[in-house]
């Protein structure tokens, strides 16, 4: 697949149809709840005694309350009906509550367009488990990424779009809202017109009887996405990332308002950035990830974000005395290219960050409850976009500002991202892998088509420096558990990666008989489980670059265990940091950055076949002179 592969399938009616649909009714939202916020923030209008500032927390409290009540229900309509006839009817339901916001608008009852509000939640609850279950029935695995990172980029853009037409339509010299309800119900019925062309998209539980209490299916549904473990806390991380970007997102209007002393335009100009941000960082995540589900990126995005958030404090700690009524003006400050650049940063990160937990979502949970598991994504998301804005209505009442509320989600983030890594050590192995590829060395790994795609198997590998397992993790997709010597198991700070990653430490019989039969115990019960081993079949390091006799190891787990062998050999690692020198020492002098390092996976070896001699003979062939 090409680097552009992404953007082909905006041509196609597999997805071109929905991404249209999904646009428009993001696009909708954002005109609507924008021109909202703008017109209570900066025309002075109260709703049941509620200032501006408060007002702006209720109207996102408003908007995502259904998500938590009825994202249960959602999900289990879409995993029982096709999902172009409910993408219809939420578009036709669409339709009749612009009608109804154009009503509200023109009599200036606001109250109204609070409840509208609502039913708008309910309206995009309906639609979200649609939305990203039909994702994986439609694109292949390579390509969940970027058709993610379409839907990213696509809804952020949408914001933008909806900010700059939220703002502009609202008419201040007017005593009703005229254009902005035309345009509301315009793009409704436009929307509508995109999600006939949705090709039909087959149920994947029609048998499914529908449990109505929604508060009992919830527990349930939960439980089906607690099932996989990456799955559920990759959910727990995109929720995060909801809580994360809720909390500095609504603050906008206010942040603009009270400490920038600006208009309008300034809060426009401030959610521009963090929406250009996220777009462009989501569509960048296809072209970083090699077309893969790369989790690597996910640590480097929760870095970013509160790097960023944090910078974003000291670029304008208190309120500004000067006042600006253009964005130009805006621009003329001191300072304030810095809040742009960090608002655009802090969202390319959460692009980073969220799209290639989305695409594990879709690619690990098990078909037939994807909606419902998509269901529960949304639920826990509520639960923490609720949480941030009632945080954020605490922190403001207790007398803090609003940069100082910045600092402090900065902050938390840091301990949230720690500890979900920790439970699950693979976005750490994955990170340093990414790391590795894209920072120390350039990997260029071919035939990876050999890996199985499920079922268990062993890797075979030459070893050739320490940063072999994170070399060959980067590379290969699948998650392997790798059979290390104790001692380099044992190393300071590397032994909690290898010890969370679930590495194997082995010693010889000489050494540690215990440890080694315990070693092959533990490779014959993840082989068990379905799992790929990783070993090195030399028994240590090489000191010259050679490729030493391998031992019959290999020989004793496929007589126990017979499943595929797959020979990989590693180029141009000997001489590099980490690798040993001809004295046995560890080469500690930086060498071989930035080198072209390949990585040759061969065809596997059917078990019968199975000799040390043989695998041996493979891995030279497929390394070559290389060394």
């Amino acid at each position: 697949m090409s680097g552009s592969s992404q953007f082909l399938l905006l041509s196609q009616r597999r997805f071109a149809p929905f991404f249209g649909t999904q646009f428009l009714g993001a696009l909708n939202d954002n005109i609507f709840r924008n021109g909202l916020v703008i017109l209570i923030t900066f025309q002075g209008v109260t709703v049941l005694g509620m200032g501006h500032t408060v007002l702006a927390n209720v109207a996102a409290f408003l908007f995502i309350l259904p998500f938590f009540l009825f994202s249960a229900t959602a999900g289990q309509l879409a995993d029982k009906y096709e999902k172009s006839m409910l993408m219809r009817h939420v578009k036709l339901l669409e339709i009749g509550l612009m009608i109804l916001a154009a009503i509200a608008l023109l009599t200036k009852l606001y109250e109204i367009l609070l409840f509208v509000l609502f039913l708008m939640g309910c309206q995009s609850t309906l639609f979200g488990p649609v939305k990203y279950a039909y994702l994986p029935q439609k694109l292949r695995t390579e390509e969940l990424i970027g058709g993610n990172a379409l839907v990213e980029s696509g809804t952020y853009v949408a914001i933008i779009v909806g900010l700059i037409v939220g703002v502009e339509a609202i008419d201040f010299t007017s005593d009703r809202q005229i254009l902005l309800a035309v345009i509301l119900i315009t793009v409704a019925i436009l929307g509508y017109l995109s999600s006939r062309k949705v090709p039909k998209t087959e149920a994947v539980d029609p048998q499914l009887t529908i449990n109505w209490n929604a508060w009992k299916e919830t527990w349930r549904i939960v439980s089906f996405a607690r099932a996989e473990k990456s799955v559920f806390l990759s959910i727990l991380g995109i929720s995060w990332f909801w809580f994360f970007g809720s909390a500095m997102t609504i603050q906008m209007p206010a942040y603009a308002a009270d400490i920038l002393n600006g208009n309008e335009s300034v809060v426009t100009t401030l959610l521009v950035a963090f929406a250009v941000g996220v777009g462009l960082g989501s569509l960048l995540c296809e072209r970083m990830s090699g077309h893969r589900i790369e989790l690597g990126l996910v640590p480097f995005g929760s870095i970013g974000m509160s790097l960023f958030a944090i910078d974003l404090y000291f670029a304008q700690p208190s309120a500004t005395m000067s006042s600006v009524v253009s964005v130009s003006d805006f621009l003329g400050r001191a300072g304030s290219w810095r809040i742009l650049t960090d608002l655009a940063l802090l969202g390319a990160f959460g692009g980073f960050y969220s799209v290639p937990l989305y695409a594990l979502i879709q690619k690990r949970s098990e078909r037939r409850h994807l909606s419902r598991i998509i269901a529960a994504n949304n639920i826990l998301n509520a639960l923490l976009m609720v949480s941030a804005s009632l945080l954020s209505i605490v922190i403001l009442k207790s007398g803090f500002s609003i940069p100082e509320l910045f600092l402090f989600i900065a902050a938390l983030n840091l301990l949230v991202a720690v500890y979900i890594f920790s439970l699950l050590p693979e976005f750490l192995m994955r990170f340093l892998a990414w790391l590795a590829i894209n920072v120390v060395y350039r990997i260029r790994p071919t035939g990876l088509e050999n890996i199985p795609k499920s079922g268990p198997a062993v890797v075979v590998c030459n070893h050739v420096s320490f940063m072999d397992p994170i070399i060959l993790g980067g590379s290969i997709a699948r998650p392997m558990r790798f059979v290390m010597y104790y001692k380099i198991f044992q190393m300071p700070f590397l032994s909690f990666i290898f010890r969370n990653a679930k590495a194997i430490p082995i010693a010889s019989r000489k050494e540690d008989e215990e440890l080694m039969n315990d070693a092959f115990e533990k490779v014959d019960e993840e082989l068990a489980a379905g799992n790929i081993v990783c070993i090195f079949p030399e028994g240590g390091l090489t000191t010259d670059g050679e490729i030493q006799p391998f031992k019959p190891g290999i020989e004793k787990i496929i007589a126990r265990r017979p499943v595929p062998v797959v020979p990989v050999a590693l180029g141009r690692l000997w001489g590099s940091w980490f690798s040993r020198r001809k004295s046995g020492g560890l080469r500690k002098i930086p060498g071989r950055l930035f080198a072209r390092v390949p990585v040759f996976v061969g065809a596997p070896v059917a078990p019968a076949d199975v000799t040390a001699a043989k695998l041996e003979v493979l891995v030279r062939t497929l390394r070559g002179e290389l060394r």
